[in-house]
């Protein structure tokens, strides 16, 4: 499945700056957590309930553009998102992370550079990860990083999400994502996202929407129809949940 993000290729610069984050480091709760470990194994593109709850999460790899209306919408509502950042833009927007972390909402990992993981060697895929980690915690996510990892274009395989774990993360994906991010260039309108999410809700969904813009654009449709999909939802009987209540089984939805 091909997603949102063209593919990021780093300069030896990048490069070098991948390199140097790559100090190690370990995930904001420990692998050995068993709400964690219970999502060890799958691509989690639903959480496993028959609760109406769902998840709202946003990847962000190009800029900033529609942070401010985004979280303006999801504080009004006291309403929980998680935000899975590639390293790269945590290095060049440390401000959006902390921000982020202030405002209460999870910060996943999304690899450093945005590469296709299937086109590197096993190295260089642990690499991405733990460079990616470490870039967040360098801009000062705190507590707010969670061991979450999302695969780059959503391209997973058994093989590497095994990688993943082991390394301490669960992979975290999606049920749909609202293809916000084609924006109108790509014919796309808000109407369009808000109904692409209202298509696939159902217990347990988790929705994708992307924070920022490719190739310098400053339309954020998500950032528009962020706040109709959150009245939809609510209308129609659904809770927004933390992704992070899955790290606690006694927290879990579906759980008595």
């Amino acid at each position: 499945m091909t997603l949102p993000f063209h593919r990021l290729r780093m300069t030896a610069a990048g490069l070098l700056a991948a390199l140097c984050l790559m100090a190690p480091g370990t995930p904001a709760v420990p692998a050995g957590t068993e709400g964690l470990r219970a999502l060890f194994g799958s691509e989690n593109r639903a959480i496993r309930t028959g609760e109406q709850v769902v998840a709202v999460t946003f990847n962000a790899a190009w800029n900033d553009a529609g942070l401010d209306r985004i979280l303006g919408e999801l504080a009004r509502r006291r309403t929980p998102a998680t935000f899975f950042l590639t390293g790269d833009f945590a290095g060049r927007h440390p401000e959006v992370v902390r921000s982020i972390a202030a405002a209460g909402h999870g910060l996943g990992n999304h690899s450093y550079s945005h590469p296709y993981f299937k086109d590197l060697t096993a190295a260089e895929r642990t690499r991405e990860v733990l460079a990616a980690d470490q870039a967040l915690r360098a801009a000062g996510a705190g507590a707010a990083r969670t061991p979450f990892f999302r695969f780059p274009y959503s391209e997973t395989s058994p093989a590497h999400i095994r990688e993943v774990n082991a390394l301490g993360f669960a992979d975290i994906e999606f049920t749909t994502d609202t293809n916000g991010w084609k924006g109108t260039d790509g014919g796309m309108t808000v109407d369009q996202a808000v109904r692409r999410a209202l298509d696939a809700l159902r217990p347990g969904a988790i929705l994708q929407m992307h924070l920022g813009a490719p190739e310098g654009r400053t339309e954020v449709l998500d950032a528009h129809a962020l706040p109709l999909i959150l009245d939809a939802f609510a209308a129609r009987g659904y809770r927004v949940i933390d992704l992070r209540t899955l790290l606690d089984r006694q927290r879990r939805p579906g759980r008595t």
